[in-house]
């Protein structure tokens, strides 16, 4: 019995953790249910006199629900008596059941107090199971309504919109990972993976897609709030003419309000060229306004331009895939060439261009998501065919953003490394020398430059370095850095030690023309005694009297002119140049 025990304690408390995962899913379903459900019960009290009781509206807002997870309805109570089919979900609508769904699977994988969370894969099948089954149950208590749900589009999409939430909320809580890969995916997938540099790259391709898309979508509200301002009279007139009461015109309101995000993928559809179907037999785009449109009364199709070939005020709408791709650049950039970067973590140009290709091809498979939900028919015939065609869409937003935002992206690229290169030692010092105790010999050529000031590949603050001084070629080689006025280094991010020689500084060296008298004197390691008082000037100032006093008194103050000069005679203890003479 008490071997016994732990074990089934343990499958207590794993039944629990699975029961409660099940149960947010079903929770998260009731609440989009119940949101929809008082928003058409209150609808249906304030009319004045509803033709239907209370099972019709609830009818109604359970074929609603199932709307908004992109089942296509079919209507009954048609004038010719028909049934006709309704596909067009207001995405605005469709916000809450997707959002539910999300947080439930994240939040079921963050263990209480005491209480443990189930796997990934386990989180995910329990919430998308517990959320499904709420929706059959729906379904099933539509049936036979006014407005029923057609069955294989509860699979699809509805089932794959309910899948792919919950997904995306497991992949939020775990920390959104990239991989691993599948165990039947090659060796050279799995190793490119397991790199952080591939992880780097993914991460630039999302963000620069999601960027291009989210711009699509505001050009396109753009486009439609400028059509509403330019229609107001005709959209006035039609939002009065469709109900009489203020209950009816509020519901036509909300309607209109849930359909907003649909006439933003439309405006973006327009922008990019195919435009939208207004029946089978009319196409609404910038160069034209075709065919005869079947549609019905609504304050947002009163804003359609006016049928035949475009104007300049059309043609306008594409500078709505032009930011795009300038979007999708700039984010893309951003990652190739970092402001602050250095010259390693820099990407080539032909990185720059493939992750710049990935991420138009991501914009171009959104846009044809939000192209295929924003659309769908809203009756027969003429009618079957309503809203952007998707793949058109998805094409032209590839096309734009792959002509335009890749050599957008090499432009913007060269124009951040713009300026000198960076030296080719990595340590050189502010007077074009290395931080290093190697010393030249007379007259050698300095690799790389003529000593020149080596600079940042990225200017810091937005400056300039500052021009060298004339003559600066001529100094002693190796020189200790000078000071400036604030006692700080020019560049604040070298330290003082990384200018100062290794070995000893007076060690053996050829000679180098004589330092200029304005050099800062260097402390002798071993000075020595003067032999004589030097002698006075001369009138020749290069000349001196005593070349022995000479050299012993630069010697004191200069070595490096002591190496250069040859002694004349016994003036001090010799160097070890001239012992070894």
């Amino acid at each position: 019995m008490t071997e016994r025990g732990p074990s089934l304690s343990a499958e207590h408390g794993r039944s629990a953790v699975q029961a409660r995962a099940l149960l947010r899913g079903a929770v998260a379903a009731g609440l989009g249910l119940g949101s929809v459900v008082v928003l058409v019960v209150l609808l249906w009290i304030s009319s004045p006199d509803p033709d239907s009781g209370p099972r019709d509206a609830f009818h109604a807002a359970a074929g609603l629900w199932l709307l908004a997870h992109g089942a296509d309805l079919i209507r009954t109570d048609t004038l010719t008596g028909a049934p006709a089919p309704v596909g067009v979900a207001p995405l605005l609508l469709t916000v809450l059941p997707v959002w539910l769904v999300h947080r439930a699977a994240r939040d079921v994988l963050e263990p209480d107090e005491g209480r443990g969370a189930p796997s990934p894969g386990g989180a995910f099948a329990l919430v998308t199971g517990g959320y499904l089954l709420v929706g059959a149950a729906v379904a099933l208590y539509a049936r036979g309504a006014s407005l029923s749900a057609r069955p294989l589009s509860l699979l699809f999409p509805a089932a794959l919109v309910v899948a792919g939430a919950a997904a995306a909320g497991v992949w939020t809580a775990t920390g959104h990972p990239l991989g691993p890969p599948p165990a039947w995916a090659p060796v050279r997938v799995h190793e490119a993976m397991a790199r952080s540099r591939f992880a780097r790259r993914a991460e630039a391709v999302g963000r620069s897609a999601a960027a291009g898309v989210a711009v699509l979508l505001g050009g396109g509200a753009l486009v439609v709030a400028v059509a509403l301002v330019l229609h107001a009279q005709p959209v006035q007139e039609s939002f009065l003419r469709l109900s009489d009461d203020w209950a009816g015109r509020g519901a036509v309101l909300l309607v209109a309000l849930g359909l907003v995000p649909n006439a933003a993928v439309w405006g973006a559809a327009y922008g990019l060229g195919p435009g939208f179907a207004l029946g089978t037999a009319s196409t609404a785009g910038p160069i034209a306004f075709t065919g005869h449109p079947s549609m019905p009364d609504f304050p947002l199709l009163a804003a359609l331009p006016a049928q035949g070939p475009g104007t300049p005020l059309n043609w306008a709408a594409a500078a709505v895939p032009v930011a795009a791709a300038v979007t999708v650049a700039w984010f893309t950039v951003r990652r190739a060439a970092p402001a602050h970067g250095e010259r390693e973590a820099v990407w080539g140009p032909g990185e720059t261009a493939l992750t710049t290709a990935l991420a138009a091809t991501g914009c171009g498979i959104g846009a044809a998501l939000l192209a295929a939900a924003a659309g769908g028919p809203l009756g027969t015939h003429a009618l079957a065919r309503f809203g952007p065609v998707w793949w058109l869409v998805g094409a032209a937003a590839l096309a734009w953003t792959l002509v335009l935002a890749v050599p957008a992206a090499l432009l913007l690229r060269a124009w951040r490394l713009r300026g000198p290169q960076p030296a080719e030692a990595a340590d050189a010092g502010p007077g074009g020398t290395s931080g290093t105790s190697e010393t030249r010999k007379p007259g050698e050529a300095v690799e790389g430059g003529s000593g020149t000031t080596g600079r940042r590949w990225w200017p810091r603050g937005g400056t300039r370095p500052e021009k060298q001084a004339p003559g600066a070629d001529e100094a002693p080689v190796p020189v200790p850095p000078t000071a400036g006025p604030s006692g700080a280094d020019a560049d604040d991010e070298f330290e003082a030690y990384d200018f100062l020689p290794i070995g000893p500084w007076n060690a053996e060296a050829p000679g180098v023309p004589p330092a200029a008298p304005e050099e800062a004197p260097a402390p002798a390691t071993d000075p020595a005694p003067p032999a004589t008082d030097p002698a006075p000037p001369a009138a020749n100032p290069t000349a001196t009297t005593n070349p022995a006093a000479t050299t012993d008194a630069a010697a004191t103050t200069n070595p490096a002119a002591a190496m250069d000069s040859e002694p004349a005679g016994p003036a001090g203890p010799a160097g070890p140049q001239d012992a070894t003479s």
